[in-house]
This record gives C-alpha cells, structure tokens and sequence, in this order.
C-alpha cells in the first residue's frame, strides 16, 4: 500500500511539470518575436539594430563633405556592408551612433556612379566616373584629338563629302579594345572622374604623366618647335586641339602642350582615299664610245609621272598603317625617262682622258613596282625619328629593285617570309632586310622583305631585283622601309637622311 502511494505520488509530479513546461512555453509561442538587423562589415559582425533604414538615413545625412566634393545628393554604406533581418526574442540592440562609428572607423563610405572596364590584351583597365556624360565626352575629345576639325560629326551624322576627283571617306570606327560601363556604388577613396577635361588627359597620356608646356616665342612655327620637341606636325597638332592646321599662326607668350602622349585606347578607322601620286621616272642609259669612263651628262631630264590612286588602309592613334590595299590606279601623266650618256672609252696605257664629274642627282631608280604609295615618310613620332620611308601598295612577294649600283655589304634571312608578327623584333625589327654600299660612303637599307635574292659581295646594277616585299619583323602591313645612311648604318658616325632628296 505504502509503494503504491509513492507511484502515484511520481506520476502527479510528473504531470504537473508537463503542465508547467507547456504552459510555459505556450506563452513564448503566443508572444511575437522582435524584428532586428544584424549588421556586418568585411564578414564580421558589428552590432544588431533595430532599423536599418535608420541606419542608411545616419550615414547619408552624416556625410555632407561627401557630397559637396562630389555634388552628390546621396551617400551610402561600403559596398561589403551586410544588414540581415532576424527575429529575436531578446529586447538587447546596439546604440546606431555606435554602429556607424564602427562603419566609419573600419571602411570608406560610396557614391552612386560608373565603373567603365577596358579590356586590353591580357590587362583590365578599370575607370570610376560620377556618370556617363563624362566618359562619353572625354571618349570624343579623345577621338577627335586624332581627327581633323569636324571630321568626327561629319561620320556620326552621315554627312561626309562625297569623293568626286580626289579626297577620302572613313568607312569604319572603332576601338581595338572591349570597353564596358555599369552603374555601380563606388568607394570615395578610389579615384572617381569628375571632370572631362581630366580624364581625356588620362586617356590620352596616362596616369600621372610629367606634363610639359612650351612658351611661343617670336618666331616660332608648329614646324619649329615640333622639331624641338621631337615631334611631328600632327602630333603637336593631336595635343593641341585648338590649334586647327599646320599654318595657324602662334600668339607670342601663349603656351603649347609639348607632351608626348601614352594612349590608354587605340582608336582604330578605315580611310578609303583617292589621291594623286607622284611617279618615278626610269633611267637611260646612252653609251658614248667617244667619251671616257668617267663622263656622265644628262641628256634628256627626267620629268615624274601622275597617278590617281585609290587606296584603302587603317589608321591608328594618327598613325597610318605601313601596309596600304590599292584598290585601282589611273596614269593621269606618264613619266618621262632620263636619259644620261655615260662614257665606254677607257684610257689606253698609262694615261687618261679629261675626267668629267659624274652626275648624280636624279641618276637613281626607283625601289618597288607601281602603283605605290608612301604611307610613312622621314619624319619625328613621339620622340622617335623614322628614318625612312615606307612605300606600300605593289602586293606581297612583288619586286625590289636596287636604286643604283653597288655592292651587297649585309643580308639577314631569318624571318618567315610572311613575318611573325607586330612587335617582332626578328633582324633587329627590320625584319629581312638588305644593305648595299651604292658608294660615295652612301649605303641603302631595304627592309622587311619577304625574301632576299642576293648575297654579301655580290655586285648589283640600278633596277636589279634584289628580294620581294613583304612584312617580317615589325610591320604593321606588307610594305618596304627604304632608306639612306651616310655611313654604314648604326654604326658610330653614320646618319639617315631623307630619301625622297634623291628623287
């Protein structure tokens, strides 16, 4: 009896503490939980707010240097800031002033705007800007540094000039870079483009660039100071937009732009051009069985041809392409040989004849087949000298001709005959190339050839194919580099000079 009271004495207990427990816990379950907002910064947690829209209203109204820097109406938080809603039980919250100092202390706060990404080769390019105005307009300026006055407006609105006799149409537009642009929330401690004029700069030089500035003396020309400089006419031009031409005449005491540009973009478009070349005359040659070896005359003056020449080719960042696609040609003016009488008779015994001075201005041929085109003449780039020409226009695998006779002095062979690529430094950038000593400590580079067809020492006459053209080494398109150096080229004491001055 006694054990049977103790059982049921453990069975009421134990009901009555389920009771308890569930009434408990009915009452939890009847009482709604608190709505909060963890808040995380970098992965780790801050605090626990009761708002987060309060939060988002502190930092915005909080941050007025921002948005005076900026000319923004809006701040908001760092873009690794993680508010996370929850339901609790617990009535504990963090002091707001005390999360945003947090948020202050560990990171930076961010503006609304525009990160643009330039794809470049294996590099990635990124630009912050408050908005797209700004980059589209530093994209123009841009564009038209390298463009004449109006060109640019004339394209985008189709309203280029038709070509009636000669003149030129760009086809084609682009960059050779992907360029993207998405509206993203960006930090104030990046640098973030607010200015136009500012971020041409930086497409146009690059970052931080040691900019230089030319005061204009009395004088002064575009001519002369892009020669002091370095510089071509149409660079000086290219930094110098409000300059519109060669022959604007400069203001005294007014100052240039005189620094070379480092492009962050290659602007990239496709002229079609209609022009009128110039053609080299052939040579003559009369053999006067009278007169001695040494007699040279000019009988006949050569007069050069005329030729109209439709021509396609790209131009990058100003710069022609070395290659050029003629698309057709027309003889406007046939060119006129020259003809020389150049003496046969030597002297018998041990002694000479009257010895004449031979002739040697206008007695050299011309080095590639027509219809040609010069695409780079002899000229300064950017702080480099080209120290030739390039004459493009005859084809792949035509022929090169030796302008006079000579000796061959080197031939380099190592390059495939199609080349192997822009930048290539294969024959020291020259590619294939040949040189002939024509005499007179005058020797002649003909470079970037497909293939050579002569060797050192061997004699060579004017109009002898020597090799074909082509564009091995550093070629942007099939074309011949021609040019002149008074001593044997790069070494001590020798220097280039302009081959047209023999035509």
């Amino acid at each position: 009896m006694h054990k049977k009271n103790i059982a049921i004495t453990i069975v009421i207990t134990l009901i009555a503490g389920v009771i308890l427990f569930l009434s408990n816990t009915t009452d939890k379950i009847l009482t709604p939980a608190n709505s909060k907002y963890q808040v995380y910064l970098h992965g780790e947690k801050i605090g626990v707010i009761d708002n987060e829209e309060e939060l988002y209203s502190l930092i915005d109204q909080s941050q007025t240097a921002i948005k005076e820097e900026y000319n923004v109406t809006n701040v908001y938080p760092p873009t690794d800031l993680k508010i996370i809603a929850m339901n609790t039980y617990s009535d504990t919250s963090d002091n707001i002033n005390d999360v945003y100092n947090k948020i202050e202390e560990v990171d930076d706060f961010t503006i609304k705007g525009y990160v643009i990404t330039i794809k470049k080769d294996d590099t990635q390019i990124t630009i912050n800007v408050l908005n797209e105005e700004i980059f589209n307009e530093a994209l123009i300026n841009f564009v038209n540094s390298f463009l004449e006055d109006g060109v640019y407006e004339d394209y985008i609105n189709g309203t280029q000039d038709e070509i009636i006799d000669t003149g030129s149409i760009i086809e084609n537009m682009y960059f050779e870079e992907a360029i993207t642009i998405k509206e993203a929330y960006i930090s104030v401690n990046e640098k973030i483009y607010t200015d136009v004029n500012e971020l041409t700069q930086y497409l146009l030089f690059g970052e931080n660039p040691e900019m230089e500035y030319y005061t204009v003396k009395i004088g002064d020309t575009i001519e002369s100071i892009a020669d002091e400089y370095e510089l071509g006419t149409s660079d000086l031009l290219t930094i110098n937009p409000e300059l519109k031409s060669e022959d604007v005449i400069l203001r005294v005491g007014s100052t240039l732009n005189v620094t070379y540009i480092n492009p962050l973009l290659n602007f990239v478009y496709d002229l079609h051009r209609v022009s009128v070349q110039e053609i080299a005359y052939d040579i003559v040659e009369e053999k006067d069985n009278n007169e001695y070896t040494s007699y040279e005359e000019v009988k006949v003056p050569g007069q050069k041809g005329e030729e109209l020449v439709t021509e396609k080719f790209t131009v990058t960042n100003g710069v022609q392409a070395q290659g050029s696609e003629i698309v057709s040609s027309e003889t406007i003016k046939e060119p006129v040989n020259q003809v020389v009488v150049v003496g046969t008779k030597r002297p018998s015994g041990g002694g000479g004849g009257p010895i004449y001075p031979p002739v040697s201005t206008g007695t050299w041929g011309w080095p590639t087949a027509r219809p040609y085109v010069i695409t780079s003449y002899f000229a300064s780039r950017w702080g480099t000298h080209h120290d030739g020409i390039d004459i493009s226009g005859t084809g792949h695998g035509s022929p090169i001709y030796s302008i006079g006779s000579g000796t061959v002095v080197y031939v380099y062979n190592g390059c495939p005959a199609r080349g192997s690529g822009l930048g290539d430094t294969c024959g020291g950038s020259l590619g294939n190339h040949v040189i002939i000593d024509h005499g007179n400590n005058m020797y002649v580079i003909y470079a970037h050839n497909a293939s050579n067809s002569v060797s050192v020492g061997q004699s060579v006459s004017r109009g002898q194919v020597i090799g074909t053209m082509g564009s091995s080494g550093r070629a942007t398109g099939t074309h011949l580099h021609f040019a002149i150096s008074r001593g044997y080229p790069y070494r001590s004491g020798s220097y280039f000079i302009n081959p047209m001055g023999l035509y």
